[in-house]
């Protein structure tokens, strides 16, 4: 196993938008920083603030601890990794190499068990928080791996963000980074189609978004509300009737018809809940058309009463 010292080496490649002001903070914060990027110029601040400059991964490898990668993709990833003079060339047994990167769950344990049996342990640990969090270190961390590897190089994590956050075995890290984002864009997407009825409709964008600001969704964090009814599976009574929304949500798209607005994600979530009407649901909570997604996938999203309020007050 590498021997971590107190100040270990720590190995950063990929000095990119992110990248950049990630291993700034590393060195900012008093690390031994081995820095590696395709342009020799992007390292330049940190080489004046006291990093040292590698010509490839593999000597990034050869001479750290531990290893950081923010790269753009899995190609990126599995070359810097595998490829011609990439880490694992270079590295003595017992590496750690932190992903940082949005990468593929398949390809981060693919690569994982290729790099086990060279000695070199893998975490996927994408980050969030775009580039003004890389630069502030308010970036949250999920870490998928042994937890054991993750408790020891936590406190190089902790350098940069400020939540770091165990998810589960290798790949859950890159798991947690999809859900989040696709979850991200197919909002914005509803939304975007929300409020173009709404400016249509007559009301002006700035008094529209202000009001919708102050109702139940604008004043909780988004997915706060997957706790009270659809993670513990409490439909029954309920919070808000289905059938209520069913007519909330037909009005809506008969307004878009009005004024000449395509609805594509209000009709088929008209369709969700239509379908979970004819199941005999009106009575139930709106929120009871997700079950129709768990059938389809094949699986049960539930957490525990208990749990719900840990993860809640955290």
């Amino acid at each position: 196993m590498v021997g971590v010292t107190e100040r270990p080496v720590v190995g950063f490649i990929g000095l990119g938008t992110m990248g950049s002001s990630i291993a700034m903070n590393l060195v900012e914060a008093g690390l031994d920083l081995a820095v590696h990027d395709l342009r020799e110029s992007a390292a330049g601040p940190h080489l004046a603030a006291g990093a040292r400059w590698m010509t490839s991964p593999a000597e990034v490898a050869a001479t750290s601890d531990v290893v950081l990668l923010s790269l753009p993709g899995p190609s990126d990833v599995t070359a810097v990794l595998t490829g011609p003079s990439g880490v694992a060339e270079g590295a003595r047994f017992g590496l750690t190499v932190l992903d940082l990167s949005t990468n593929s769950p398949t390809v981060v344990r693919d690569l994982a068990d290729r790099l086990q049996a060279d000695g070199i342990d893998l975490l996927d640990a994408p980050v969030s928080g775009g580039p003004e969090g890389a630069r502030t270190g308010r970036l949250a961390i999920w870490v998928g791996g042994e937890r054991g590897v993750f408790d020891r190089w936590r406190h190089i994590l902790e350098a940069f963000g400020d939540e770091p956050r165990y998810v589960g075995p290798i790949g859950a890290g890159s798991v947690a980074k999809l859900v989040h984002n696709l979850s991200g864009y197919m909002i914005q997407t509803a939304m975007a189609e929300a409020l173009t009825v709404g400016v249509k409709a007559g009301v002006p964008a700035d008094e529209l978004w202000d009001a919708i600001r102050h109702g139940a969704h604008g004043r909780r964090r988004t997915f706060d509300m997957l706790g009270r009814n659809f993670l513990s599976g409490r439909f029954d009574p309920p919070d808000f009737a289905l059938e209520l929304a069913h007519k909330d949500v037909s009005l809506a798209c008969e307004l878009g018809r009005d004024v000449g607005v395509p609805m594509r994600i209000a009709n088929m979530t008209l369709q969700e809940m239509t379908e979970a009407l004819a199941r005999g649901w009106s009575g139930r909570d709106s929120r009871s058309a997700m079950l129709l997604q768990e059938e389809r996938a094949g699986v049960e999203v539930r957490v525990s009463p208990e749990r719900i309020e840990e993860i809640l007050g955290d």
